[in-house]
């Protein structure tokens, strides 16, 4: 896996459609040639995120090249229970979700007797249990010998020490109740130090929500297993998607024009790739900004929050070092004039300094010395 792009790991129970959730999301792959990655394990893909402003952009601009954003999905192997005891390929499955900076859980609402269930029967709030729960032992072992540990070296004084100590004094409770560390409320300080801990249970989470044609899908019975499900998801305030990845896969070889009949025929009204892809990269904090012309139209990822020197770093360093200011107008005004030049004439580019925040949807050129 890169080091330099963001990756979000997908993990979930044998059966559950995780690979085939793999093999749609790398159909909308994107040519590594265009990013700074290293090379690409077989088991990640670097994927584009759908984006309609891109798209007008380059169209008003006439672009000969359109370059997306990207974000990077990783097929983690089946999780089982016992998994944090080294059950299955335990200690590996968990050292590959360690390496990724969120989670996208699959889990499976359909009842389909040709796919057998690791537990025999389609329940998808116990599922995400299992899940979640393998992942707070996993962590509740390393928490606990780290806070043995940094009890014993915190008696010295060290400031890093006893922030640490404070801040697993709070954590390992939380965990040994069943609790995921990011439900532990922690300020800004607090947060850097729990960063350092690299907890499993502190990445985001998004439910991917796989539902399956032509069989009993669990959100369409409304039965018990929904409504127990339902109540999780919202109780946790939970971001979750629906998909059909059978679907999806076989949407891949389709033309773009013919898709929409071959949903319509398949009852699949929305592209839940799509809607995953996206919510993926909002999960992980990312917004996008634009740079349009004849050449290329492109949209770059920063952390949301990002100021114009380092929203200018991810095109070049000396966008950042050598910054002097930034030309900004919001995609849609840009549209409305129908050019740069025509912004620039009538005088509704903004000119933005060092301390300037970047917004989603903001097209921008850089001045540096």
């Amino acid at each position: 896996m890169s080091s330099s792009s963001l990756a979000i790991g997908i993990v979930g129970l044998p059966n559950v459609g995780k690979s085939t959730l793999f093999n749609a999301l790398t159909r909308k792959g994107v040519l590594i040639a265009n990013y700074p990655f290293a090379t690409i394990d077989p088991s990640a893909g670097v994927v584009a995120v759908p984006d309609i402003r891109l798209d007008r952009l380059a169209e008003m601009s006439h672009s000969q090249k359109k370059v997306p954003a990207a974000v990077e999905f990783v097929d983690i192997a089946g999780l089982v229970k016992g998994a944090s005891e080294g059950e299955g390929l335990g200690n590996q499955f968990l050292t590959n979700i360690r390496e990724t900076d969120a989670i996208a859980e699959v889990v499976r609402l359909f009842d389909d007797e040709d796919i057998h269930h690791v537990h025999g029967e389609t329940d998808p709030a116990r599922d995400i249990d299992v899940i979640n729960l393998e992942l707070v032992l996993a962590d509740l072992q390393g928490a606990e010998k780290r806070l043995d540990r940094v009890e014993r070296d915190s008696k010295s004084g060290d400031k890093a020490l006893v922030a640490e100590r404070d801040v697993l004094r709070r954590i390992v409770p939380a965990l040994k109740e069943g609790k995921a560390a990011r439900t532990v409320s922690l300020d800004e300080k607090e947060m850097l130090v729990a960063k350092t801990f690299n907890l499993l249970t502190m990445k985001p989470v998004l439910y991917v929500l796989n539902r399956k044609s032509g069989v009993v899908n669990v959100d369409a019975e409304k039965g018990e297993r929904w409504i127990h499900l339902k109540r999780y998801l919202d109780d946790k305030k939970a971001q979750y998607v629906f998909v059909d990845a059978g679907v999806e896969n076989d949407l891949g070889d389709v033309h773009d024009d013919e898709r929409a009949d071959f949903r319509r025929e398949l009852g699949v009204a929305d592209d839940g790739i799509n809607d995953l892809i996206k919510s993926g990269y909002k999960l992980l904090d990312l917004i996008s900004f634009f740079t349009t012309g004849e050449k290329e139209s492109r949209a770059w990822t920063i952390k949301r929050g990002s100021t114009a020197p380092e929203a200018g770093a991810a095109i070049h360093s000396d966008f950042r070092d050598k910054f002097i200011r930034a030309e900004v107008i919001q995609w849609e005004k840009l549209l409305e004039t129908g050019s740069w030049s025509a912004a620039r004439a009538k005088g509704i580019l903004r000119t933005e300094g060092k301390e300037y925040v970047v917004q989603d949807g903001d097209v921008m050129e850089f001045l540096h010395s």
